[in-house]
């Protein structure tokens, strides 16, 4: 994200209207924001942070105490560019605020835009629209974002420590990488279910065979070459009595012609 302008008015110690041309600034390359502490280095960052996400990290409950106390509106616009594989987009988000009491404000008017060819096509009307609109179109959340790329005062440490889990899902924000890491997920989790359901058929089948193990399977064998002793053996007594049996047979039929030969 490469920020062009800022606008903001009612925010803080900015009481009065004030722009910031970062174009002008970003032609050096680098540049820093300096002053003495409570003229408003940190509210740059606040302002980006309530026009992006509604939002200042670091106030109570997000907006308490935000707005400058002689103040009843707070105004904040910012323009901002993005590049990617499709070329340069310009987006302009603008939030106004009203003061509710002491300490707390509602939110007025909220929209965001892109910018082509000066004309400003609205994307979002209202705040919780803007909200997912700017979260999809820069890929961060407010955490994210002022983890990564806006750190307020004593943020440092956190950004230094984060750990596992939420290390992993602010770089997959970071870079875009969650649908690679869902599908990855969906697939694994497919393959899971698919091996957990062969696993169970094959347990079902092979209780249906029975005992199958080794003591088990020597134990058929032994088993099947008794039986195919006992069939060889019975074969081969069949084979005698059938032997016999034709035997008898012939000797038999011998004898009925010798005994009919006898008479007349």
């Amino acid at each position: 994200m490469k920020p062009i302008s800022l606008t903001v008015a009612g925010l803080h110690s900015f009481r009065e209207k004030q722009e910031i041309d970062f174009e002008a600034l970003c032609q050096g390359g680098v540049f820093g924001i300096f002053g003495p502490t409570g003229s408003g280095k940190s509210s740059i960052l606040d302002a980006m942070t309530l026009a992006l996400y509604g939002k200042v990290e670091r106030a109570s409950n997000n907006t308490q105490g935000i707005m400058n106390h002689a103040e009843n509106v707070l105004e904040v616009s910012y323009v901002f560019e993005l590049e990617n594989a499709k070329g340069k987009q310009r987006f302009k988000v603008e939030r106004t605020f009203k003061r509710t009491d002491d300490i707390r404000v509602k939110s007025g008017i909220c929209r965001l835009s892109e910018i082509r060819d000066e004309e400003h096509l609205v994307i979002a009307d209202k705040a919780g629209e803007v909200n997912l609109a700017v979260q999809e179109i820069l890929g961060l959340t407010i955490d994210d974002f002022t983890r990564a790329v806006v750190l307020p005062q004593g943020k440092f440490a956190e950004f230094l420590s984060l750990k596992g889990a939420d290390r992993r899902q602010m770089l997959q924000r970071l870079f875009q990488l969650e649908k690679y890491g869902d599908e990855l997920s969906r697939k694994i989790k497919e393959e899971l279910h698919l091996k957990t359901r062969l696993l169970g058929e094959i347990q079902a089948e092979q209780l249906g065979l029975g005992e199958a193990s080794d003591e088990a399977v020597k134990s058929a064998e032994e088993a099947y070459k008794e039986l195919e002793r006992a069939v060889t053996s019975s074969e081969k007594t069949l084979q005698e009595i059938e032997t016999l049996f034709e035997e008898k047979r012939k000797s038999g039929s011998g004898r009925q012609k010798e005994g009919r030969w006898s008479f007349p």
